[in-house]
């Protein structure tokens, strides 16, 4: 995911994908305990984006109180 696609994104639609991408890691950390995790470079990415999504949010919070 880019930082483009998510610029455009409102703080409501910022929390759902958040929460999204934080179930699928969930989802891909059960999958790595029991060996069965086919991409584990996946996991790396997906920090990365959640990253992405709460230093936006972040971003949009300062925004309305400053």
């Amino acid at each position: 995911m880019k930082f483009s696609e998510i610029k455009d994104m409102t703080q409501i639609e910022l929390a759902a994908k958040s929460r999204e991408l934080r179930h699928e890691i969930f989802n891909l950390r059960l999958q790595q305990a029991s060996a069965q995790l086919e991409k584990p470079a996946r996991l790396r990415t997906l920090r990365r984006d959640i990253a992405r999504v709460e230093t936006r949010a972040s971003a949009l919070r300062n925004k309305k109180t400053a």
